[in-house]
Order: structure tokens, then sequence, then C-alpha cells
């Protein structure tokens, strides 16, 4: 359904071609398309045309996203819908009435405050609303609800941006959260993705502060049959730095790089992670090419807060949303959106691999808003 790795094709000086997926690779590969061709600039040489006996075995050169199954698609759907239900609900009670007029935009700020929208973000929100509904004439409440989804897709429009693979080698990828937001299942899940498309993949195990956090990254290594990096008490700096050159010495096409969670008022927490980003630095000039924040959807406002935070010490370059299956009211996007528009490169409505799926903002408004 939608694209999200974009990975350089094999240049014609690299006589190897790369090596096709494995015939039952992953049934999940529907939820990842990603596309076969340099990231900006001039596209690579294309390949000779293979032999027509042969073109069954080989992953297909596209320039579309990958499409999703309809019933997939569907199923993904109902579940964040059932995760936003609550804050849908909400919203649509507003909207129930038989007239527009001020009662209506007062009760639905009041909604939209609820659901963790914020002040500006509200703001926002009601006067393109009150826009939209002057320019279209509009009448009916249930209209109007219409014309709330287009405004909130809209305005959550700039978060969407795909995950780029192969612009670097490897491409490296640090990760970062507080506590019980999900993180190492979020890598875990990530890695499945990345294998199943090809990629080899290293895992650093650079949290070392919680207890078991080495043994969980590493089932999923062995679940997945990927490399990882990992110290038993070891400095988290000194693991990301050994990852990082081991990727590079082993060619692997990315190093995903998890590190301790911590709250972002733990002020010398925050340092080491500003340790690890130098000490990846110097094992690979640019790196890391990606540095993600793990936030649980549930923590409302609090998720905004630690996306200014992280984002001010780590220069964020994507957000992974979890969670919305609980009791999150989602309305934080938007807030994000306004103040700290950090691309939202995927969401989780479980903990199922099949949970995660890239961030796109007219679904997300209309599950929302539904």
């Amino acid at each position: 359904m939608f694209s999200f790795f974009k990975k350089k094709s094999p240049t014609p000086a690299d006589p190897t071609p790369q090596p096709a997926p494995a015939p039952d690779a992953p049934s999940s590969a529907g939820n990842f398309g990603w596309l076969r061709k340099p990231f900006g600039g001039q596209a690579a040489p294309a390949p000779a045309p293979a032999p027509a006996a042969a073109t069954d075995s080989l992953p297909p050169v596209v320039a579309e996203p990958t499409p999703k199954p309809e019933g997939e698609r569907q199923g993904w759907m109902e579940r964040l819908k059932s995760g936003l239900r609550k804050t849908g609900s909400s919203i649509a009670t507003v909207f129930t009435g038989t007239q527009i007029n001020d009662a209506l935009y007062e009760e639905l700020e009041d909604a939209l405050l609820m659901a963790d929208t914020g002040v500006k973000a509200t703001q926002h929100l009601l006067a393109d609303l009150k826009r939209r509904v002057k320019d279209s004439k509009t009448t009916e409440p249930a209209a109007v609800k219409a014309l709330l989804a287009d405004a909130l897709a809209d305005l959550l429009r700039p978060l969407e941006k795909p995950l780029v693979i192969g612009e670097h080698q490897p491409t490296v990828i640090m990760v970062a959260g507080v506590n019980g937001a999900g993180k190492t299942t979020s890598i875990g899940k990530l890695t499945k993705h990345l294998a199943d498309h090809g990629e080899s993949v290293l895992l650093a195990a650079a949290d070392t502060f919680r207890a078991a956090a080495r043994e969980q990254l590493g089932v999923w290594a062995t679940r997945n049959t990927v490399e990882i990096i990992s110290q038993e008490g070891g400095d988290p700096a000194a693991v990301s730095f050994d990852a990082v050159t081991a990727g590079r010495a082993r060619g692997k096409d990315v190093v995903l790089v998890d590190t301790a969670g911590r709250l972002p008022t733990q002020l010398h927490l925050m340092e080491e992670l500003k340790k690890i980003r130098r000490v990846v630095t110097k094992a690979d000039a640019g790196a890391p090419h990606e540095v993600l924040l793990v936030i649980d959807g549930n923590t409302g406002q609090n998720a905004l807060t630690q996306v200014r935070a992280f984002d001010d010490a780590l220069s964020l370059t994507g957000l992974i949303v979890t969670k919305l299956d609980g009791t999150a009211k989602g309305g934080v996007l938007a807030a994000i959106a306004q103040e700290r528009p950090v691309p939202v490169y995927f969401i989780g409505v479980g903990e199922k691999v099949e949970d995660l799926e890239t961030f796109n903002a007219r679904e997300f408004a209309q599950a929302l808003l539904t």
C-alpha cells in the first residue's frame, strides 16, 4: 500500500547481480513497498532485460508503491479505526446536531483539546475548517465533519516521508525512546521487514542499562537470522562504535542501534545519547543517517514534550508512534505537525509484525474521524 524503502540498483561497475528474495519471502512484504533506484540524482542505468523464463525469480523493478491486497488493507484500517475509536467517537458526536453555529465550533474545540491536539493545532484546524465551510457554503454538520478530515489530512501531510535505505552503505539508524514506549519491539519489527526485503542487517545492543534488553534484542536477531553486536555491561557508545565498524567491514546494508530508554529530564542519560551519536559519526562520517524516536501514542501531550527534547538533543529525522490500539487519543500527531513537524515513518496498532505500517495522513485522518 505504501512505499518506504528506496534502494539503489546495481551499477554497471558491479557485475554481481543482487540476490533475489527467497520464493517464500514474507507474507508481510505487502506492507512495505520499495523502489529499486537511487534516492535523488540520476537513476542508475537499468540492467539488461532478463530472459522471459527467468523473470519470475527476480524482484520487480517498479516506480510505484507496492499495492497491498484489499483484504490486508481493510484489516489494517479496521485495527487503526478501533485503536482511535475513543477519540473519533467523542469528536463525531459534535456533528450530530442540525446547525452550524458558534456552539458547534466551541464544542468541537473542546473535543479536539481533549484529543490532545494541543492549543496551536486546534486553533489552526478551527480556522481552516471555518474557511472551508465558508468557501464550500456547507450547511450540513455531517459535511463539516468531512471538511475537518480534509483539514486534518492537510495538516498531517508534511509528516509523510519514506525511510530511505540504500543511499549509504551501511545505512546507520539510531533509535531512541523512553522505557515502555515499545522501542526494542519496533526495532525487531523493522528488522524483520528489512530482512524480508533482502537487506542485510546488523543490530547493535547499545541498551546496556535495562535488564534483559540485550537478550530481548538477541531474540529478534535469532528470529530474523541477522547478526548482533553486544557486550554484557559494556559502554553503549563503545558497542555502537563496534557495530558501525563491523557493519562497514562486513558490507551490511543497515546497522540498527538500539539505545537505552530514558526520560528527557534525565540529563546525564541524554548526554550519553549525544555521546553515542558523536561516536557513531567517528566510526562512519555522516552517520547516523537516521535518528528515530519511538513514542507511545497513549502519552498524549507528553509525546510532544519528548519529541521536542530528543529533537533538540539529537536532531531527529523520524518518529515511530506505537500503541495506537490502546487508549491513544491520536490528536497528538496534529500537535507534532503544528509545533515540531518531525516525519512519522511508522505507526503501530499492536504487537504483531504486520501491525507496524507506514504513516499516511489521509488514512489516519479518516480513521480518527470515522
